[in-house]
């Protein structure tokens, strides 16, 4: 599977920003999709993830009510839309593939197999 994140940027707190992630390649119809996020210096941190069938979502903690993840099968595309941003959202976003993935093991990035290149959200006034 072949990612490819976009929509980052520099946007001021209280503001709200939608990432798009591109997918291509082999059927991953099995497949849950993945956002993750590092700041410099720091780990790099579970934001959300979809099941790719059925929907099941899952977020980080404290991120849901302010995070949505989303998809668009037909277009082959997950989005996340984030909303009433704050300075410590600035990280690089990255999308990832996991292939038959468990509930339970979403927020796990070691689990998953295929990543984007990343995309850079820097959320300052």
């Amino acid at each position: 599977v072949q990612l490819q994140a976009s929509g980052g940027g520099l946007v001021q707190p209280g503001s709200s920003l939608k990432l798009t992630c591109a997918a291509s390649g082999r059927t991953f119809s099995d497949y849950v999709m993945g956002w993750f996020r590092q700041a410099p210096g720091r780990e790099r941190e579970f934001v959300a993830a979809i099941r790719w069938n059925g929907g099941t979502t899952s977020y980080g903690d404290s991120l849901k009510g302010r995070f949505a993840i989303s998809k668009d099968m037909a277009k082959k595309t997950v989005y996340l839309q984030m909303g009433s941003v704050k300075p410590e959202d600035t990280a690089v976003y990255f999308c990832a593939a996991a292939p038959r993935l468990i509930y339970s093991n979403f927020g796990v990035p070691s689990l998953y197999t295929d990543w984007g290149q990343g995309t850079l959200v820097t959320v300052s006034s």
